[in-house]
């Protein structure tokens, strides 16, 4: 009981929709998440959490790094594709190699990281990355609230001050 009381009250709480995506000798790989967050600005670290069942996190362990493509409002499609098991991900998504991690194309933010650390977490393992690499866009992003995909309601429509589209800030 107490775990559908759970699920319903995480339900209700506004998430960003991410495409994780790291890359072995057996190519790309990917899956959505929805628990990205920011941890720290000083050094910058994002962190994610992967079910520990997953492929994809066992791909990440063992390489030590991986990408965070945060989805634009117009990429639910992407989001579902990469939700879904038993499909080539990557060959109906436009995508491209960056940095030796898949990235990709039309998405409203991505940063690479190095694996920094792991936190034991019930059945998922939080996973902390230091951002190596990132880079936004003015597109809206795309987040999950009861169970349904939209966006912030005013990002569309305010006025926004004349700054650089992309801002790309690479750690030595």
């Amino acid at each position: 009981m107490l775990d559908q009381q759970f699920r319903d009250l995480m339900a209700g709480v506004c998430a960003p929709v991410s495409v994780v995506t790291t890359a072995d000798d057996d190519g790309p790989h990917g899956a959505t998440v929805s628990s990205l967050a920011s941890l720290s600005l000083r050094p910058a670290l994002l962190s994610i959490a992967l079910d520990r069942r997953s492929s994809l996190l066992s791909r990440i362990l063992a390489t030590g790094r991986f990408g965070v493509n945060v989805l634009s409002s117009a990429q639910d499609d992407v989001a579902l594709t990469f939700a879904s098991r038993g499909t080539d991900r990557f060959a109906t998504t436009a995508w491209r190699m960056t940095g030796g991690l898949p990235r990709l194309d039309e998405v409203a933010g991505w940063a690479a990281c190095e694996l920094s650390q792991t936190v034991e977490g019930g059945d998922h393992l939080l996973l902390i990355g230091s951002v190596t690499n990132a880079a936004s866009t003015h597109r809206p992003p795309l987040i999950y609230g009861h169970r349904t995909f939209g966006t912030h309601s005013n990002f569309a429509v305010r006025r926004r001050p004349p700054i650089i589209d992309q801002i790309t800030a690479c750690a030595s």
